[in-house]
């Protein structure tokens, strides 16, 4: 009978060390997976790993930028090496540089995709060995709402993450034939340091707790759980889904 955990599942969250990607880690070792990070500050990864190795949890992290061929083969160093298997895949790193599409220059958009679009699109592909030979393979990449409707966080970033919402759906039907399951989660504004310019603006904060039916932004606790589930064995037949986690925010109307 397939459990509510993740027992002995080998698990990479990239961006794991701030925010939604440290919640993710979190709630995978608490149910029983083993987890590698990745992050781009070698201090964050170290001070990471070295508080959850010293209360006994399995991970292990990598210094490496996303966005970069060279570290990334830096990660499948690691995957190889520590496991030769990968059963769950969260691309969670990400950024955005919040102008007006005209005030951006070249370098600023294209550092947006680059991180954020390109660097999931390089991962899966680089990681798809390693899933191959996974149990229950699955892959969540981290979206947004604003991949759905304007957020007011800049066209690029919206962009990027409609596009992360479209992979994730074609990589469903391609991989299927392999049993690797493919799906998007899409947070509305949660409570982490990159939201942190918006949420502390009064008059902004108070706007998008008016448009969210649940009056409030999310935590990233709640966005953790959410992407644990899926990918759990007990999700086993969701694919190519894009989960929305809003409070309400898209059903809202007048």
């Amino acid at each position: 009978m397939k459990k509510w955990d993740l027992q002995g599942k080998k698990a990479l969250v990239t961006g794991g060390t701030k925010g939604i990607g440290r919640a993710i880690a979190e709630e995978f070792l608490d149910l029983g997976a083993e987890v590698i990070i990745v992050a781009r500050h070698s201090k964050d990864v170290h001070e990471t790993v070295h508080q959850w190795q010293t209360a006994g949890r399995p991970v292990s992290g990598v210094v490496a930028d996303v966005s970069k061929e060279t570290d990334r083969e830096w990660i499948k160093a690691a995957i190889q090496e520590r496991w030769g298997r990968l059963d769950v895949l969260v691309n969670n790193a990400g950024m955005n540089i919040r102008k007006k599409l005209v005030d951006y220059v070249e370098e600023e958009y294209r550092e947006v995709f680059e991180v954020n679009l390109f660097s999931t699109i390089a991962l899966c592909r680089l990681c798809h060995p390693y899933l191959m030979l996974g149990i229950g393979a699955n892959v969540i990449n981290i979206a947004s709402v604003s991949g759905v409707v304007d957020t007011l966080s800049g066209a690029p970033y919206g962009m990027t993450k409609a596009a992360m919402i479209q992979l994730s759906r074609n990589l469903a039907i391609e991989w299927a034939e392999f049993g690797i399951r493919v799906n998007a989660v899409s947070p509305a504004y949660t409570d982490t340091p990159l939201a942190a310019s918006v949420l502390k603006n009064p008059e902004r904060l108070q706007h998008i707790i008016d448009r969210t039916a649940l009056s409030r932004v999310a935590q990233v606790e709640e966005v953790a759980a959410t992407v644990a589930f899926l990918a759990m064995d007990k999700a086993s037949y969701i694919t190519g889904q894009n989960i929305v986690i809003d409070g309400g925010m898209l059903a809202k109307g007048l």
